[in-house]
């Protein structure tokens, strides 16, 4: 008996030896120590008080209107950004794929992507900044594409008729959007920072499933008369739509769980979730440690039904691409 235990060990150890699991020790001590022991420690400060004894107190949090006003304000900031990143993400994907796009430029926008969905925080406030904040590069271009009115006589006259003190208007500038009421610092500016780093992340997660879209699928629907639209509509566009929700749900939690780029574009001014929880674990003045562990968790929970939704919809676009 204990002949064939040996037996059978020495033949697992030559079809599974234990080098062959070297390279994943690194691995396995990042995940611990920066994932496992981080999330163990939120766990139990959210139902733990400053003493350490168990509580559910700090649940209570999430009744603070201030915390529901900085989820539902965190919630359309990622629904924004990964609907807007998402959009423009995948036309441009479609265009490196199915477009007929040069090769060259398929791998500079793959390149430019690669990079650009890893540029955040305060670099990329510190960029959008200095490009066009109030006294940014290019807003400083776009100041100096301006007219004056009273230079132009039929319109000037045609804004005098219908009560215009046209006086008033000697300096024109169209092409500068702080006209407009933008601020960079301001909702409109955060969503337009987040889309920087989503539509690049976009298009590396939609580009394999638009590559796995088979030319066959096209030929055949062609040659049983249907025209491109009705390919997309009824072959296409069912195909890539699990793979489209499960990129979109990628960008919703690439979001939502931002702080770095808000924090220091904004200076906490947004309210957000994940700058309401900063402020509570610093130790501010009213600060309360596991009150924002409470808000980590609650934080944790949407994420946590975000990648499993992700996950269910990858499965399913991978069953479409084997096929």
């Amino acid at each position: 008996m204990s002949q064939m235990f040996a037996t059978r060990q020495r033949k697992l150890w030559r079809e599974y030896p234990l080098w062959n699991w070297v390279g994943l020790f690194p691995f396995f001590i990042f995940i611990v120590f920066f994932l496992v022991f981080p999330s163990l420690r939120l766990f139990t400060g959210a139902f733990t008080n400053q003493e350490g004894g168990l509580t559910l107190d700090n649940l209570k949090v999430f009744e603070n209107p201030n915390v529901l006003k900085a989820y539902i304000m965190s919630l359309q900031v990622s629904a924004i950004t990964a609907f807007v990143g998402g959009f423009f993400g995948f036309l441009v994907a479609y265009s490196i794929t199915q477009g007929g796009a040069p090769r060259w430029m398929r791998n500079v926008i793959s390149t430019f992507s690669g990079l650009a969905a890893n540029f955040g925080g305060v670099p990329l406030a510190f960029s959008f900044i200095a490009t066009i904040g109030q006294t940014g590069i290019i807003t400083a271009m776009l100041k100096k594409a301006c007219f004056n009115l009273e230079n132009y006589g039929a319109l000037a006259q045609f804004l005098a008729s219908g009560g215009v003190n046209v006086s008033d208007i000697t300096n024109v500038c169209p092409l500068n959007p702080y006209t407009y009421g933008f601020s960079l610092y301001s909702l409109s500016g955060l969503v337009l920072a987040y889309t920087y780093f989503q539509f690049p992340l976009m298009i590396l997660t939609i580009t394999p499933a638009l590559e796995g879209l088979k030319k066959e699928w096209y030929e055949a629907s062609t040659n049983l008369g249907a025209t491109p639209a009705k390919y997309w509509r009824d072959v296409a566009l069912p195909v890539l739509m699990p793979s489209i929700l499960g990129a979109s749900l990628l960008l919703f939690g690439n979001a939502f769980g931002a702080y770095a780029t808000a924090r220091a574009l904004t200076g906490g001014s947004i309210p957000l979730v994940s700058i309401y929880i900063g402020q509570q674990i610093r130790g501010d003045v009213l600060g309360n440690p596991n009150e924002g562990y409470a808000l980590a968790f609650g934080m944790v929970a949407i994420m946590t039904l975000t990648i499993v939704a992700y996950s269910l919809l990858q499965r399913r676009a991978t069953r479409w691409m084997k096929s």
